[in-house]
């Protein structure tokens, strides 16, 4: 059977794709390309010649078992995006599983990538960090998606076309505090490259009076540790200690875990949870 190569291509300067992509892209016997007309370009600009298919997001379920079956007789096949590393916001993970399900050969030649290009430029910190792409259009999913990116100390890197940018600021402002921090990045690794540090805030106010031109991916700064702490304090402050604890003790946990969890989440010492519950006993038995 052939090989499945997910071939990662240049984002904008096409001195990044690699001499590995280039080898693979003149040997295997079939290129699958998110658009052909793009596709055509970049083989165009390095003189290789191969049969071309489209497998994009709205054909990708009819092409994968096509392409699945082309694997099995023995053909390779490098599937390549627009711009970008495949199955990051991207087609790709679909065919590498169903590949998987039939004992297909699965390989990634490793390149170009606007989420982690971005990342390394934006000044904030990245030993931990979530990666959201587009946000999604359905109000419920957008919401789901912006209380995990308010309740998370990872820096948080979006994907946003340049006419929905002041929108999608918007929304995430309406979830986050505006003074985050936020690299606003365009037209990663062109000519006009820039990156734009500064708050949330300042952003949204920026490109208010500035149309978005280019390729956006904008990153988030994380919450901070302390902050969260304080805002999920603040939520038991009008929650008796007793009914707190009935919480946790109802389902079965021991007295003495339940308190663990109770002063932890009320921001407690353990003795200091101790004595207030001792307090209300006395205070119920009339001492």
């Amino acid at each position: 059977m052939g090989t499945l190569f997910l071939c990662a291509t240049p984002i904008g300067n096409l001195e990044d794709i690699t001499l590995r992509v280039l080898r693979t892209l003149r040997e295997v016997d079939v290129i699958a390309a998110e658009d052909t007309r793009q596709t055509v370009k970049l083989l165009n600009h390095f003189g290789i010649k191969k049969p071309l298919v489209s497998y994009h997001e709205h054909n990708k379920y009819q092409k994968t078992p096509v392409l699945v079956k082309e694997l099995l007789e023995g053909k390779n096949i490098a599937l390549v995006t627009d711009a970008g590393t495949p199955a990051i916001s991207d087609p790709g993970a679909e065919l590498a599983l169903a590949a998987y399900e039939k004992g297909i050969p699965v390989t990634s030649l490793p390149g170009a990538s606007a989420v982690v290009t971005a990342l390394t430029l934006s000044g904030l910190p990245t030993r931990n960090f979530a990666f959201e792409g587009f946000l999604p259009r359905d109000k419920k999913e957008r919401k789901e998606v912006l209380e995990r990116v308010r309740n998370t100390t990872y820096t948080t890197v979006f994907y946003e076309a340049p006419h929905r940018l002041v929108k999608t600021l918007g929304f995430v402002a309406d979830v986050v505090q505006g003074g985050r921090k936020i690299a606003v990045c365009k037209e990663l690794t062109k000519k006009h490259e820039n990156v734009m540090q500064c708050t949330l805030a300042e952003a949204i106010e920026f490109f208010n009076t500035h149309e978005p031109k280019g390729e956006f991916v904008f990153v988030l700064e994380g919450a901070d540790a302390d902050e969260i702490g304080r805002e999920e304090r603040k939520e038991w402050e009008n929650v008796p200690i007793e009914e707190h604890m009935r919480l946790y003790t109802s389902d079965g946990m021991s007295r003495k875990e339940a308190m663990k969890i109770v002063a932890k989440e009320r921001g407690m010492g353990k003795n200091e949870l101790y004595r207030a519950l001792i307090n209300l006993d006395k205070g119920k038995a009339g001492v």
